[in-house]
């Protein structure tokens, strides 16, 4: 689920007077996965404090390098046999007995669906219309008088029982969880009704109604739900793929005129009075998951974001079948436009500066478009005859510092793309840089990279050489937005946009082994004149004496 559709809180404090308690909690967002935990130290234990500390740490720090084959529940229930084992030998060297012995709580949130477990009585609440649900389950006995005596606790024994559970979330669930000095102080009713003010106002509460005396450790987490995973919402739709698609087939009420598109995925079609573009899924979709979460996510990227240098999209609610719409853009992609006319030095900062909004407008999602070209720009005249341009090919938006492979054309990608390195705005300002250089030469920097090709970069000439049109103060922001040093060319798209609105302030850009008299002329003509001054004197020297 997307950060932006959580919010969460944790406090905890300490028993009557103490400083540092028992508890531990922790909450991070890593990758698509809200990690949640709660661990109660157990107090009869001589390191119960240091044991939820190293239980709540040990469990994020795997999620962080969990394998990506990995099931949620296999995860979780991996790390935690994993950790009570380190925990129980480790006590067992030490001290002869199970001295690291803490409660543990924990929740893992991806999409829509809630993946727990428990290992002792520290608890998990779901909070849902008015409702609080207890989708944890104690270890404690039964036996009246011996409730709060723990039948499993992580690093009591040398194997461990988990209570794993699964549920869906919903638009305005919480989810609590905490140590049982918080639900032993405050009865359902409160928790009901004040769940919704966040684990801290939970937690002052009970220590309130003690007089500010806890009798125990006191731990609350508080998880919301402020909006369903539409992405997921989306892929868990019942909806047909069609295998094949005709000239004149009629889908939800728009009618096929003509492929777009050589795999016939993507169609000009005709509703009513006017005419559009549908993008259907990919065949490959009907056998293979990985495709069917790219394209949904594809779609869910086109309908949201909405900004004038992307068509219109939208994911019609009675759709049928999976597609989505875009609004049709009377032109043609910048790639086709190239080969019959030419675009003028005003177009080309006009298209850098369109490039650079859209890609500013992306990072604030975490997000890049991934490939940047002639081919995924289209370009057509204004009412007063003015170019203007449209990005397309939402199928390549990532997350920023992806090292997904798939992102990117050979010949737009900087050299570390080619040795691993992750997706960034640097790399995505060369690709700018190469479509800039590209629109004004007809070349390619440093030639055209064939796929699987492992290249090598030569310095590139200025884009000036073969378009002496180029001012001075735009062959350096192409120049330097195209540097194989990724140290030497621009780091965010807003220092290129600067230069691009400030021309007077570029400074002028030169390669490494550019020679000093082109990097500075004057100074050049002076050494030289300098050193001929010298000889001179040298020789009338040797010639009177």
């Amino acid at each position: 689920m997307s950060a932006d559709n959580i919010k969460f809180s944790g406090f905890s404090l300490a028993k009557r007077k103490e400083l540092r308690g028992d508890d531990f909690y922790d909450v991070k967002t890593i990758g698509d996965l809200t990690i949640a935990i709660v661990c109660d130290g157990v107090g009869s234990a001589t390191e119960g404090a240091q044991a939820a500390q190293r239980t709540t740490k040990n469990l994020m720090n795997n999620f962080k390098i969990r394998p990506k084959s990995w099931s949620i529940e296999k995860s979780i229930k991996t790390f935690i046999e994993a950790i009570n084992a380190i925990l129980y030998q480790e006590s067992q060297v030490n001290y002869q007995s199970s001295e690291l012995v803490t409660t543990l709580t924990i929740v893992v949130i991806q999409g829509n669906r809630l993946y727990g477990a428990n290992v002792g009585d520290s608890r998990v609440y779901l909070h849902r219309d008015k409702t609080l649900t207890q989708l944890s389950s104690d270890h404690a006995m039964d036996e009246e008088g011996y409730e709060n005596v723990l039948t499993q606790a992580i690093g009591i024994d040398s194997s461990v029982e988990i209570y794993y559970f699964e549920n869906l979330l919903q638009k305005d669930d919480s989810i609590l969880l905490c140590s049982d000095g918080l639900y032993n102080t405050l009865d359902e009713e409160y928790l009901i009704a004040h769940i919704e003010r966040g684990a801290h106002s939970l937690v002052k509460k009970a220590s309130q109604l003690e007089n500010d005396n806890l009798p125990d450790d006191t731990t609350a987490v508080v998880v919301d739900i402020l909006q369903a995973d539409e992405l997921q919402i989306l892929k868990q739709q019942n909806l047909e793929i069609p295998t094949t698609l005709k000239k004149g087939q009629t889908i939800d009420g728009y009618t096929l005129t003509k492929p777009l598109i050589q795999n016939e995925r993507t169609w000009l079609v005709h509703k009513k009075t006017k005419d559009y573009v549908l993008k259907f899924a990919p065949l490959e979709a009907l056998d293979d998951e990985t495709t069917l979460d790219l394209f949904v996510k594809e779609a869910w990227n086109a309908k949201r974001l909405k900004a004038n240098f992307f068509p219109k999209a939208v994911i019609p609610k009675t759709r049928t079948m999976r597609y989505y719409v875009m609004q049709l853009f009377h032109g043609e992609d910048l790639d086709s436009y190239l080969k019959n006319k030419h675009v003028t030095i005003d177009d080309t900062v006009e298209l850098a500066s369109t490039l650079l909004d859209m890609s500013q407008f992306l990072i604030k999602y975490d997000l890049v478009h991934g490939d940047i070209k002639p081919p995924n720009i289209m370009i057509a005249k204004d009412d007063d005859e003015n170019l203007e341009f449209k990005i397309i090919d939402f199928g390549s938006i990532t997350e920023v510092f992806s090292t997904n492979s798939r992102s990117g054309t050979p010949s737009f990608l900087p050299p570390e793309r080619f040795l691993g390195d992750s997706i960034s705005e640097s790399t995505e300002i060369f690709s700018i840089g190469v479509t800039l250089y590209l629109s004004l030469t007809g070349k390619y920097p440093y030639g055209e990279i064939e796929p699987f090709q492992t290249p090598s970069f030569k310095e590139a000439k200025r884009p000036s050489t073969y378009n002496s049109n180029i001012p001075e103060w735009f062959d350096s922001v192409i120049m330097r937005a195209i540097a194989l040093d990724k140290e030497e060319r621009y780091a965010h798209y807003s220092e290129m946009k600067y230069e691009l609105l400030n021309p007077k302030k570029v400074k002028p850009y030169f390669t490494k082994s550019a020679s000093l008299i082109e990097k500075s002329p004057l100074l050049f003509y002076k050494i030289a004149f300098s050193t001929m001054t010298f000889v001179n004197f040298i020789l009338l020297y040797f010639l009177f004496k």
